[in-house]
């Protein structure tokens, strides 16, 4: 199965302009997505679908293929499926070659966890469903904890008299991570006023700990990645020096 990753970067995002190119830890947020795509062991080429020059400018530093993505595409009331539809179709006409099925990659996600967009290919191909999304469980935020407003006077969402966290029924929401669908099934929504319609009938999910992605559209989620990333590298650091330490000890033995 050919698998193409296309990432989407737009430069007009409300709340943070331009966020894909924000510094993070040195490097542009993008970067950190372009080399997700980079490292995984399942994609074919990875293409960068961006109205942003910033942006542009690093996917072709990166060697990835960069698709200057139409005004039309780039608001924010445009359908991601259809800037993708766009992004695949640019790509099939440049190469020649058709793709089976496409990872859809955020450019403003730089924690994704080891080994994640090989995982939803595989389980893309092995299930032979339509579309597979990542998703981590909700906590406190669960339906069964929150309340409509009448005033000042709170209504329960879903009446029931749970207390306990581990009593609560276990739900999900798509972290945002990674998007994998089958061309078919993308482009069989081209036509159809549901958004959400281009994942297919039959849509599947890879689950993850709520950790494991930051998707960042305000200051406090760029915040959160940071510490997440920083957290990351003394983990490795202290394995590396662990691994070492090991490696010592047995040469003197």
């Amino acid at each position: 199965m050919k698998t193409i990753g296309v990432i989407l970067a737009r430069a007009g995002s409300k709340g943070l302009p331009d966020k894909c190119v924000l510094p993070l830890l040195g490097r542009p947020v993008i970067s950190y997505t372009i080399g997700h795509a980079l490292a995984s062991r399942r994609l074919g080429d990875v293409v960068l679908t961006t109205d942003s020059q910033p942006a542009a400018a690093l996917g072709v530093e990166a060697g990835i293929l960069v698709v200057p993505r139409p005004a039309e595409l780039a608001t924010d009331s445009a359908r991601v499926d259809a800037a993708v539809r766009h992004a695949v179709s640019w790509y099939e006409a440049r190469t020649g070659e058709p793709a089976d099925a496409v990872v859809i990659l955020y450019g403003n996600i730089p924690v994704r966890a080891e080994g994640i967009i090989d995982r939803c290919i595989e389980h893309l191909e092995r299930t032979g469903c339509s579309s597979v999304r990542t998703v981590a469980p909700v906590s406190k935020q669960h339906p069964d904890w929150i309340h409509r407003l009448d005033g000042d006077r709170m209504v329960q969402f879903r009446p029931n008299s749970i207390h306990r966290r581990q009593d609560l029924e276990p739900l999900y929401y798509h972290d945002g991570a990674v998007v994998a669908v089958t061309r078919a099934s993308l482009f069989a929504a081209a036509d159809s006023n549901d958004p959400h319609a281009f994942f297919g009938p039959d849509r599947r999910a890879v689950i993850q700990e709520p950790g494991d992605t930051v998707d960042i559209d305000t200051m406090i989620d760029l915040f959160q990645a940071e510490a997440i990333l920083r957290y990351q590298r003394e983990i490795r650091a202290s394995q590396r020096q662990s691994t070492a330490t090991t490696a010592v000890a047995a040469g003197v033995k």
